[in-house]
């Protein structure tokens, strides 16, 4: 199992491909496929058919997945790698632009 940087609620950038320069906050965290879906990036319009919720049907603009490595961590504005190290007995990220504590 493959562990990750970014977690569900991070602000990020993506640093490469399409939607370069966008931000957002990750909604959702797609392990098996190393892909994450970040709130207002990669938008696709879905055709839904009418139902019980949405009558009329129609076009629905919606988030799909951005693989993890085409996004870095924001802090301050700035993208930033991410390290680990062990504060108090804790094991926390950093960035190690700052090497503040995230």
């Amino acid at each position: 199992m493959t562990k990750f940087k970014i977690k569900v609620g991070d602000t990020v950038k993506v640093i490469a491909g399409d939607h370069k320069g966008s931000e957002g906050n990750v909604l959702q965290i797609i392990k098996d496929k190393n892909r994450a879906i970040v709130e207002g990036v990669n938008l696709v319009s879905k055709h839904t058919k009418p139902s019980a919720q949405n009558p009329q049907g129609g076009i629905v603009k919606k988030e799909a997945s951005i693989h993890i490595s085409n996004l870095a961590l924001v802090e301050n504005g700035e993208a930033v790698r991410v390290g680990y190290r062990v504060e108090e007995g804790k094991k926390v990220r950093f960035s190690k632009k700052s090497e503040k504590a995230i």
